[in-house]
C-alpha cells in the first residue's frame, strides 16, 4: 500500500500529474457541453418531428 502512495505522490508531484489532471478536467468539460448540446437538438428535432406528424393527420 505504502508503494502505491509513494507512486501517487510522486505522480501528483511532477508535472505529469497536474498535466494529466488539467486534461482530464478539459474532457468533462467538452463532453457536458456536447451532451447538453445533443440533448438541446434532439428535443427540437423531437418536437419538429411531432409538429409534422399532427400536420399529415
Amino acid at each position: 500500500m505504502t508503494n502505491l502512495a509513494q507512486s501517487v505522490k510522486k505522480f501528483l508531484v511532477s508535472e505529469d500529474g497536474p498535466t494529466a489532471v488539467e486534461y482530464a478536467v478539459m474532457l468533462a468539460l467538452i463532453v457536458i457541453v456536447c451532451l447538453t448540446a445533443i440533448r438541446a437538438v434532439g428535443t427540437n428535432a423531437a418536437s419538429k418531428f411531432n409538429q409534422i406528424k399532427d400536420q399529415l393527420t
